[in-house]
C-alpha cells in the first residue's frame, strides 16, 4: 500500500494588500497561505507519505517576486530533505504564454533538486523516474494554446476549433499513456486541467480565456487507481463513492468572499492496486471569512439597526468581515460611518458595502395625470427617479432635446458622440 498526499492552487501570493507582519515583513495574508503550506509539508512528513503530488498553481502569476519563490522553496526543499518523492505540475499560472520562457518551478529542474520531479510536459512516469517507488503517474501540466493555434496560424480554424483539436490532442496522448500502463503497478492521473461536471468556485474571476476540458470519461478509466487534479478552487470528488477517485482538493486558503462557503483541504490517499482507494480528507483551518447583511427600514433608527447587525467583538476577532448595507439613498446622512467601524475593529479587515436604493417610481400629487406632462416634464421626473450624476443632467437634456425636436419636425435623429459620454 501506497500513501500519497494531494494538494493544489496553493497562489502563495495571491493576496499581497493590507496589514504586514513586522518580524517578516511579508503581507499577513500571504502568511495565511503560508501558514496553509507549512500544514500540509507537516503531515506529509509526520505521516511518512510515500509520494507529495502538488497539481498545479504555486503563484498568483507567472512572474512572482524573489520573497514569494524563498518561501514555497523553503516547504519544497523540507520535502526533498524528508526523501519524500514530490511531483510538482506546472499550472496556468505557473507559465508564460510566450514560447521559450521558463516557467515558476523552473530552478527545482534546473538545479535538479532531489526528489522533486516538475511535470512541465505529458509524461508517464514509473519506479525507474521516482526512486524505485511502485507507482505510475501519468503527467499532464497546463498546455496552452499558442503552440496549436501557430499550426492553423494560415488558415480560417476558429477558436473553438483550435479548443477541440487541443482537447482531442491531450485525450490521444492520455489514452496512449493508458496503453503503456503496468497492469500490476497501481496508476495515478494527474493534471492542471478542468474536466466536465465540476463545479467550479470564485477562481473564474482569475481565469483567462476559455478552459480546456476533459471528458469525465476519460478520467473515470478503471486501470487508474486516483485522479489528482488542479486549477479548480472548488473541493470535489467528481466519482463519489465510485472507482478511481477524482479529485480537485481546492485552493488552499480562501481568496475572498466569494469563497467564504468553501472548506479548504488537502487529500491523503490510501492506493493499492486491486483494492478501493482509502481516501481522508484533511481540513485546513484558514482565517475564516464572516458576512452579514442588514436592510435598514427604520428611519427613526438607521444606525442601531446597522450597529446590531454586527457581531459581537469576539466572534468578528481576526475574521475576514464584510457588512452589506441596503437602505434607502435619502438616508445617507444617516449612517454614522465611523461609528460603525468602531464596532468592527476587532475584526482583521473589515469591509463595509453600501447598496442605497433609489425610488423605483415617484408619486405625482393627486391633481396632476401623467397624460398632461410634457416631454420635459417627464424627463425630469425620470432624472430623479434615476439620480444621475449632476454634471451629466444638462448633457442629457441638450441630448434629449435634439432628440424630441427631431421627432416632431420628421428630421433626422442625431447620432451620440463621444461628446456626450461622460
Amino acid at each position: 500500500m501506497l500513501k500519497l498526499l494531494h494538494f493544489a492552487d496553493a497562489h502563495i501570493d495571491l493576496a499581497r494588500q493590507g496589514r504586514r507582519d513586522p518580524e517578516t515583513g511579508l503581507p499577513v495574508r500571504v502568511l495565511d497561505f503560508l501558514r496553509a503550506l507549512d500544514r500540509i509539508v507537516d503531515t506529509a512528513i509526520s505521516e511518512k507519505v510515500d509520494l507529495v503530488i502538488f497539481a498545479g498553481d504555486a503563484y498568483r502569476d507567472r512572474t512572482p517576486a524573489p520573497t514569494y519563490q524563498r518561501e514555497w522553496g523553503k516547504r519544497m526543499m523540507r520535502l526533498s530533505k524528508a526523501g519524500i518523492q514530490t511531483l510538482l505540475v506546472v499550472g496556468n499560472h505557473d507559465v508564460s504564454p510566450a514560447a521559450g520562457r521558463a516557467h515558476t518551478l523552473q530552478e527545482f529542474d534546473t538545479l535538479q533538486v532531489p526528489h522533486i520531479h516538475v511535470i512541465s510536459k505529458p509524461c508517464l512516469l514509473g519506479p525507474d523516474d521516482l526512486n524505485g517507488l511502485p507507482i505510475q503517474v501519468i503527467g499532464i501540466p497546463w498546455l496552452n494554446r499558442s503552440g496549436l493555434a501557430a499550426v492553423f496560424a494560415n488558415t480560417d480554424a476558429a477558436v473553438d476549433e483550435i479548443n477541440d483539436q487541443l482537447e482531442n490532442q491531450i485525450t490521444r496522448i492520455i489514452e496512449e499513456f493508458f496503453e503503456k500502463l503496468d497492469p500490476a503497478l497501481p496508476a495515478v492521473l494527474t493534471s492542471h486541467i478542468s474536466v466536465q461536471g465540476a463545479s467550479y468556485g470564485n477562481e473564474r474571476s482569475v481565469m483567462l480565456g476559455k478552459d480546456l476540458v476533459l471528458t469525465a470519461s476519460l478520467v473515470k478509466d478503471k486501470r487508474l487507481d486516483y485522479v489528482a487534479l488542479g486549477h479548480i478552487h472548488k473541493a470535489q470528488n467528481l466519482n463519489p463513492d465510485e472507482h478511481p477517485p477524482v479529485i480537485y482538493t481546492g485552493s488552499i486558503e480562501r481568496v475572498d468572499f466569494g469563497e467564504i462557503d468553501d472548506e479548504k483541504k488537502f487529500v491523503i490517499a490510501e492506493i493499492e492496486k486491486g483494492a478501493p482507494t482509502k481516501l481522508r480528507w484533511v481540513e485546513l483551518e484558514g482565517r475564516p471569512f464572516i458576512s452579514r447583511s442588514v436592510i435598514v427600514d427604520d428611519p427613526d433608527n438607521v444606525q442601531s439597526q446597522i450597529i446590531k447587525a454586527i457581531p459581537l467583538p469576539d466572534v468578528i476577532r481576526d475574521a475576514m468581515f464584510r457588512l452589506i448595507l441596503t437602505y434607502p439613498r435619502d438616508w445617507e446622512a444617516l449612517i454614522d460611518e465611523a461609528a460603525i467601524r468602531r464596532a468592527a475593529e476587532t475584526a482583521f479587515e473589515f469591509h463595509l458595502i453600501r447598496r442605497p436604493l433609489s425610488p423605483a417610481r415617484l408619486r405625482l400629487p393627486g391633481d396632476i395625470e401623467i397624460a398632461n406632462l410634457s416631454p420635459d416634464e417627464l424627463l425630469s421626473l425620470y432624472w430623479k427617479t434615476i439620480a444621475p450624476e449632476t454634471n451629466q443632467i444638462d448633457v442629457l437634456n441638450e441630448l434629449a432635446g435634439e432628440i424630441i425636436q427631431a421627432v416632431e419636425t420628421g428630421a433626422d435623429i442625431p447620432e451620440v458622440g463621444e461628446e456626450h459620454i461622460q
